[in-house]
């Protein structure tokens, strides 16, 4: 067993409001490294009504500061701790760890994030943000391995003159028992953050054109965050208070019965490094309608065979009435969609980072057999 120390900076978990499949991400490595035998630390921003410290799955976490100042509280850790691994997860912003220590530092990046800087910050914040992103970070971290999520990020990632990179695809869940039937009436479910870049008013704006032709279509948005008041005044100037159902940020026993009622999964985002919703929808036999330039959706949305791609918002739309209407189309995407569920799974992320912290290859963008990138882990780290 392991008795190294490694320590996972992210700017939230998946406890807080505004998290999501990034915060997952990064808590089942850190859980699946802790099964391993390493010491494991995760540090992230506080938020109304969460403790100092927690211990999850034998993984210390750490609540310091705000959405801001936990890159400062980060970094003071790393440099007063003294960790023996560090992973900095850049979500937009670095931690700037490589300033107090020269080696042990892995930079985690979901995707690139030019697009959402100027939808989320327009102006000079945004200009400075993405300056940060692309030219400070891959000079600063120049030496460091990096890490994403699937062979789109990596390629954006080398535009910007990152050299280093292995790609560690996200995993899924096990599919759960069934605890709801399917909706009587077509449904269509957005699961994530409610932010701009997510782009749920494509999926309201879908879900208004499939009335047309089907009256009781509907939408069930699970999930929360600022952008929210935003969007609700958007379906309410549409008229579609009756049709578009707010569940809020839900337990995962919630998230997936909303999954089984589901008989489509939108995901309009403007980008994604993968999709984490795309696998545990699938896990329930739902295809997803997703955009082919997100990125992510590329690898995690098989076209034609798991869900559909599209290139505008006009084919979003047209994609969800015609899937809500096709029966025989939907049945062949769901089938699709299940086949494909089980592919990745959050054991071989796990692994794939001891690989990557032990000075193995770690990229699962090699092709090696299956078996080579699997090997038992404690039953409870079964989720």
């Amino acid at each position: 067993m392991r008795a190294q120390s490694v320590l996972l900076l992210n700017w939230r978990d998946t406890t807080n409001p505004e998290g999501g499949g990034s915060e997952r991400y990064v808590e089942e490595v850190a859980r699946g490294l802790a099964a391993l035998g390493w010491r494991v630390t995760v540090l992230c921003a506080a938020y109304p009504g969460s403790p100092r410290e927690a211990r999850r799955y034998d993984v210390r976490y750490l609540y310091r500061g705000t959405k801001v100042t936990v890159y400062l509280r980060g970094l003071l850790h790393t440099w007063l701790r003294r960790p023996d691994h560090v992973i900095d997860v850049q979500n937009g912003l670095p931690f700037f760890t490589r300033l107090v220590r020269r080696t042990g530092v892995v930079v985690l990046v979901h995707h690139v994030h030019e697009e959402q800087w100027q939808v989320v910050y327009p102006g000079w914040r945004g200009r400075l943000g993405w300056w940060l992103e692309s030219r400070v970070a891959p000079r600063l971290y120049d030496d460091c391995r990096y890490v994403t999520v699937s062979s789109a990020s990596r390629d954006e990632l080398l535009s910007l003159g990152v050299k280093s990179i292995d790609v560690i695809h996200n995993g899924t869940d096990p599919a759960l028992p069934r605890q709801r039937p399917q909706s009587p009436v077509p449904t269509v479910v957005c699961v994530g953050r409610i932010v701009p870049h997510k782009q749920v008013e494509h999926a309201v704006d879908a879900i208004a054109a499939a009335r047309k032709v089907l009256p009781d279509a509907r939408l069930v948005v699970v999930g929360s965050g600022w952008w929210e008041d935003s969007l609700r005044t958007y379906v309410e100037e549409r008229g579609l208070q009756d049709a578009v159902e707010f569940r809020g940020h839900v337990s995962e026993g919630d998230k997936h019965a909303a999954y089984d009622e589901a008989w489509v999964l939108a995901l309009p985002s403007l980008k994604e490094g993968w999709g984490l919703v795309v696998g545990e929808a699938a896990g329930h036999g739902v295809p997803t309608v997703a955009y082919r330039s997100a990125g992510g959706p590329t690898e995690s949305v098989h076209d034609g065979v798991s869900g559909v791609l599209v290139d505008s918002p006009s084919e979003f739309t047209t994609a969800i009435t015609a899937l809500l209407q096709d029966v025989e189309l939907r049945r062949r995407l769901s089938a699709g969609a299940s086949a494909t569920a089980g592919n990745f799974t959050w054991c071989a992320t796990a692994q794939a980072f001891d690989r990557l912290l032990t000075g193995e290859p770690a990229d699962e963008s090699v092709d090696r057999p299956r078996s080579e990138r699997l090997y038992p882990l404690p039953y409870y780290f079964v989720p």
